[in-house]
């Protein structure tokens, strides 16, 4: 069982950036794949990227290549999204997940087994 926190987003004007952090209670995120997903009104939840936390190797959604970074930020055992040039079509409820997805399912949601509690963030100016 992994209990997930996240923290930070909040409100940016277009072309700023915001940091999210994904942190799992008590313990490190192992072996586990870390996903990061986002969900706007009205519009199914979508995959931004993902991040393995032993091998540290990433994916990132073709919308948001070049602008989004993740990585570990291990002094507070946590992985970091790094939003850059944010977008108003950017704006939207970011998850954070943890599963053992295999290649083929890395974007999909169904495959992560335990989820944050959801962040908003919104690029309006």
């Amino acid at each position: 069982q992994v209990e997930i926190i996240q923290s930070g987003g909040g409100l940016v004007q277009p072309g700023g950036s915001l940091k999210l952090y994904c942190t799992p209670s008590g313990r490190t995120f192992g072996t586990y794949v870390v996903g990061w997903f986002r969900q706007a009104p009205g519009k199914e939840r979508e995959f931004v990227a993902s991040f393995r936390w032993n091998d540290r190797s990433t994916r990132y959604a073709n919308s948001v290549k070049g602008r989004f970074f993740v990585s570990k930020y291990i002094a507070v055992n946590a992985v970091l999204l790094q939003m850059n040039a944010l977008e108003p079509e950017d704006t939207g409820v970011y998850y954070c997940a943890a599963g053992s997805p295999v290649a083929s399912t890395i974007q999909t949601p169904g495959a992560y087994d335990y989820w944050g509690q959801g962040t908003q963030v919104t690029v309006s100016s």
